[in-house]
């Protein structure tokens, strides 16, 4: 197996990432930061999942998100 030392989101899957920034956030945080509706309109995290895996520019703003908050 490699490892990848630069990559921050090596090991993280994308439901880990959502979680943590949904804790870190809540729904309001992450509407206000990234405005995408599976975060403003009944938002879970299945269906938020469900958005952000057939929508790569979402999951990108989720991924960056994510770096910038926790590394």
């Amino acid at each position: 197996m490699h490892t990848q030392p630069n990559n921050p989101l090596h090991g993280k899957t994308l439901q880990m990432i959502l979680e943590a920034l949904h804790e870190h956030y809540g729904w309001e945080g992450l509407a206000e930061r990234i405005a995408i509706r599976c975060f403003t309109d009944e938002p879970s995290i299945k269906s938020s999942l469900t958005f952000l895996r057939k929508t790569p520019w979402a999951r990108s703003k989720v991924e960056d998100l994510y770096c910038k908050t926790f590394h």
